[in-house]
């Protein structure tokens, strides 16, 4: 079997945050994991980027590993810490912007 995991390494004790780097006005990308089912991928943000509102073919799982985020679920908005994490339904338009710069872990169960 083929790994399914990728740009991690296996049997180390690791911290998340510390596997991206921020870049200045960027968004920076570390995928883990992509398959048909299941998308798990790494995020820093530059205070001020964001990405922009849309609507995902899954429920999607924000976990902040460092700063603060806003999160635009339909007309709803959360403020997110490091350490927080919020569940994005798959039918309700969501996006996100850095108040701080922030990384975090984006996983994505696909229907």
């Amino acid at each position: 079997m083929d790994n399914l995991i990728e740009n991690i390494e296996f049997s180390k004790v690791l911290n998340l945050k510390d596997l991206i780097s921020y870049q200045r006005g960027q968004i920076i990308i570390k995928t883990i994991v992509q398959t048909a089912a299941t998308n798990i991928t790494i995020f820093a943000l530059d205070k001020g980027e964001g990405m922009t509102t849309n609507v995902t073919s899954g429920h999607a799982i924000v976990q902040i590993l460092d700063g603060t985020a806003e999160v635009m679920i339909g007309s709803d908005v959360f403020t997110i810490k490091e350490g927080e994490t919020i569940v994005l339904p798959y039918d309700k338009p969501h996006g996100l912007e850095a108040i701080e710069r922030f990384k975090m872990l984006l996983t994505v169960i696909k229907h």
